[in-house]
């Protein structure tokens, strides 16, 4: 359902983007919650005579249908993870504006991640009534939270022909205006060990689980991650253990343990051969997969990225975190990250962007879809 019971909030599409920012930022979006700035985004977009406006739950798809012989892909996320629970953090709702060596500074809730990007679409949606290039601009929910609830995900899975027919996506996550291409795989599991319970003062009669732990510890412990360069970019790779389980009193021996570990592959491994690799070095131990998401290569040969590098004006990088391009690119789209704010910010107690950076952004891509 995305009926709200009251009128959503006003969004003016074409005033100063920031200014825009700032009123997505005071609409609450957490993930699970975004049916309000859902319903504010539909009903600024609609009255758009040159968009056709669609709408499933609480994501969004505006496309322009100008019958050019190019169509590219605007994507960003509505939610954002939960409010700071830290005394005097900024970076929540509302918003607030405070100036800083000389530049205004927006700090909230999703100021980085990612309502500056956001803005930046709404306000590219309203401003180019004929782009040299089909548009389809994507608002989507449930980003920030486990992969099978992704609002996109559900758009490419019940209603494919609304995005899947682009030539190239731009996903507006915080890359500090810098064009950040595919991005890092990443997959989770749980490594079990078994052992025999016993009364921790005659521990010789039991098997200690948790020290069965002990040679998959050292395996991370001595790992050396790669870096791997694709088409260009360096991906920095990383294998770490997040999570220990194991123990049920402080006077049992333990006969069972387990523990997460967190593999980030580069995009020149498929997700088959990732997981081969943990299998490999963990030979023996029993595995349980608990999260499997494919790498993104970089998409940067594509005829439209190399127009848009040349917009930006500076030398791409490697996305090191996982991000929905590999979405678009399992979709057979070609897809980069670029947009306003630090990705080191995001979630933060301080998270903040700056006027000028959701500013660059538009120009950027402006000039990309118009020039």
């Amino acid at each position: 359902m995305h009926d709200s019971p009251c009128a959503p909030p006003a969004l003016d599409l074409t005033g100063d983007v920031a200014e825009l920012t700032r009123a997505l930022l005071d609409i609450p979006s957490v993930s699970g919650q975004e049916t309000s700035i859902a319903d504010a985004v539909h009903a600024a977009l609609t009255p758009l005579g040159h968009l056709r406006v669609h709408r499933n739950d609480d994501a969004i798809v505006a496309r322009t249908e100008l019958g050019r012989a190019e169509r590219v892909v605007l994507a960003g996320h509505l939610d954002t993870v939960p409010l700071p629970t830290t005394p005097g953090a900024r970076g929540t709702v509302p918003s607030r504006w405070e100036q800083a060596d000389g530049q205004r500074i927006l700090y909230g809730r999703g100021a980085t991640d990612m309502k500056g990007g956001v803005a930046v679409q709404l306000a590219l949606a309203a401003a180019l009534t004929a782009p040299r290039r089909d548009v389809t601009y994507v608002f989507y929910d449930h980003e920030e939270v486990a992969a099978e609830a992704s609002g996109l995900g559900r758009l490419l899975r019940e209603e494919p022909g609304l995005v899947d027919d682009a030539d190239f996506a731009v996903l507006l996550e915080p890359t500090d205006g810098t064009i950040e291409g595919g991005c890092n795989g990443t997959l989770r599991f749980w490594l079990s060990t078994e052992g025999v319970a016993a009364h921790s003062g005659r521990a010789w009669k039991g098997v200690n689980a948790i020290h069965r732990l002990g040679p998959a510890l050292r395996i991370l412990e001595e790992y050396r991650p790669a870096t791997v360069t694709v088409e260009g970019l360096d991906y920095r790779e990383g294998l770490n253990a997040v999570q220990i389980e194991g123990g049920v009193a402080g006077n049992v021996i333990p006969d069972a343990a387990r523990m997460h570990v967190n593999y980030r592959f580069a995009p020149d491994k498929t997700l088959e051969q990732a997981q081969e690799h943990v299998r490999e070095l963990f030979a023996g131990y029993a595995l349980e997969f608990a999260d499997l998401s494919a790498a993104a290569r970089p998409g940067l040969d594509a005829p439209l990225a190399r127009e848009l590098v040349a917009a930006v004006g500076r030398e791409p990088k490697p996305k090191y975190g996982w991000t929905d391009v590999a979405r678009f690119s399992a979709a057979g789209i070609p897809a980069v990250n670029f947009g306003p704010g630090d990705a080191l910010l995001a979630h933060t107690d301080d998270e903040h962007v700056s006027a000028q950076a959701v500013r660059d952004c538009f120009s950027a891509l402006h000039g990309w879809l118009t020039d």
